[in-house]
């Protein structure tokens, strides 16, 4: 089977971003988006995900940070599905249970070739250190749709909101590692219609 890998690029009047990512990779990342937070937690999911990620972004960041973090998640849904092609012998599904600390999230996703988010993930405060704590909802969101993808995120415990996050994206990368996983049982598409679109 060829490499599973990707390169994504895009160009507007607000952000422009290319991102390399590999489905089997090592866990290694570079990535540069001006916004720190992001960065770290993109790292995390990388890491934890066993995916090769590179990031340069670079966006409007004097009005916010909403549009780079919202193009990112397109980008990487792009990618997602670039990479995995047709979707030929992979397990589909994937889930776990993170704790972090305090924190403990579920997350679970279907790479159905149908798009939705089920978020269930308060969060207490507006800010983690100079990052819009709604902007998660907003990178999850762009990142399933652009993926199209069904992903579900729980908070089951939890109070300190950088702790939640950090569970969150590495979770993230963890169930998705799981349902991009060739499995040595499935053979051909893993859906009875034949086709994850």
């Amino acid at each position: 089977m060829s490499k599973r890998e990707s390169l994504v690029t895009r160009k507007t009047k607000e952000t422009s971003i290319e991102l390399n990512f590999v489905l089997d990779g090592e866990g290694k990342s570079t990535i540069e988006t001006g916004i720190p937070f992001l960065e770290h937690m993109l790292t995390l999911f990388a890491r934890h995900g066993f995916f090769d990620l590179a990031i340069k972004a670079k966006g409007d960041l004097e009005v916010d940070g909403h549009h780079t973090v919202e193009d990112l998640g397109l980008c990487l849904g792009e990618a997602l599905r670039q990479a995995l092609g047709e979707k030929e012998g992979i397990a589909r599904y994937g889930s776990v249970i993170l704790p972090m600390d305090d924190a403990l999230v579920l997350v679970a996703i279907d790479l159905s070739g149908r798009p939705w988010l089920a978020l269930d993930f308060p969060l207490t405060v507006e800010k983690v250190g100079s990052f819009d704590t709604e902007l998660v909802a907003e990178f999850l969101s762009a990142f399933s749709n652009s993926g199209r993808f069904n992903l579900h995120v729980k908070k089951l415990t939890g109070q300190n909101n950088h702790h939640l996050i950090e569970a969150l994206f590495k979770g993230l990368g963890r169930a998705l590692s799981e349902a991009c996983a060739l499995h040595p049982r499935v053979k051909g598409i893993p859906s009875t219609k034949e086709v994850l679109d």
